[in-house]
């Protein structure tokens, strides 16, 4: 238990409660009130001055896949070499795994130090690390995942959703670069991906985001649209594409946020792994 915190929320309480009139605060709770007061201002100040608190408390969720299904993932973009090595720490202790997403590039060599003894997988095209405990055992659920990139540019969002159906126990089948201005190119890995029985299929597309719909009014299972920050000048940065998906009239596509690869992943993977479960349980 953090006192400290306690002691500033009473403070917070008092300083919140208005006195009723005639009353007043005896000398030594008006003591007690400037002393607590000057402790709290030096704490912010400390806040403004480092930028953090040096007593964040993280809480790893390594029993989530289980409890719902999705493994708790770390976004490493916006944490320090430090942080992310606790939380890792914590999710191996807990299920023998962690993802990290984003991977900062400065960030790699420091998570390989300090895991000698484990399986340290770095999936650079997803900018991604996956960390195994020894004697860490796969799920296969026997879910089929297919992921699709509209360009090469959208292949590491694509990676990324990729990595999370896989760490989720499914089978995926990559596609990249069959976008439509060669809209070609997409018929011949379309019609081999749903000959091998693929339950739901990622489309990772930017500028205008036409793929997902496309895809969406020729295949019958469900596509999980996937918008990339790939574009430039008015509706750039993937406002083209998540929009263009969102207002497409072909059923069936289901709409993430904008590079939002983790949640893609995740979703087709639920959506995979519960069919699987189906099919499985009409076979017995």
């Amino acid at each position: 238990m953090n006192h400290k915190a306690d002691d500033q929320l009473e403070l917070l309480k008092l300083l919140l409660q208005e006195q009723p009139s005639g009353q007043h605060m005896q000398e030594s709770e008006q003591q007690s009130v400037n002393q607590l007061s000057s402790e709290v201002k030096q704490e912010f100040q400390n806040l403004q001055r480092h930028g953090h608190s040096s007593e964040i408390e993280t809480r790893p969720d390594p029993g989530r896949e289980q409890r719902k299904g999705v493994p708790e993932v770390i976004f490493g973009e916006t944490k320090d070499v430090a942080r992310i090595t606790e939380m890792a720490r914590g999710l191996l202790h807990g299920s023998g795994r962690a993802i990290i997403s984003r991977v900062p590039p400065e960030a790699i060599a420091a998570l390989q130090a300090a895991f000698q003894s484990y399986t340290v997988i770095v999936r650079e095209a997803a900018r991604a690390v996956v960390i195994y405990k020894p004697g860490y055992v796969h799920n296969h659920t026997g879910g089929k995942v297919g992921v699709i990139s509209a360009g090469t540019s959208d292949v590491p969002v694509a990676e990324e959703a990729a990595l999370i159906a896989e760490e989720m126990g499914c089978e995926v089948t990559c596609i990249y670069d069959v976008g439509v201005a060669g809209l070609h190119r997409l018929i011949e890995p379309l019609r081999n991906l749903l000959s091998n029985g693929v339950d739901a299929i990622i489309v990772a597309a930017g500028m205008d985001g036409a793929l997902p719909s496309v895809i969406a009014g020729l295949v019958p299972v469900p596509v999980i649209g996937l918008p990339t920050s790939i574009g430039y000048g008015f509706g750039g940065k993937g406002v083209a594409a998540l929009l263009s998906m969102l207002q497409t009239c072909a059923p069936g596509l289901s709409v993430v946020n904008i590079d939002n690869g983790v949640g893609a992943g995740s979703t087709a993977a639920l959506i995979a792994n519960r069919v699987a479960q189906a099919r499985e349980h009409h076979l017995q």
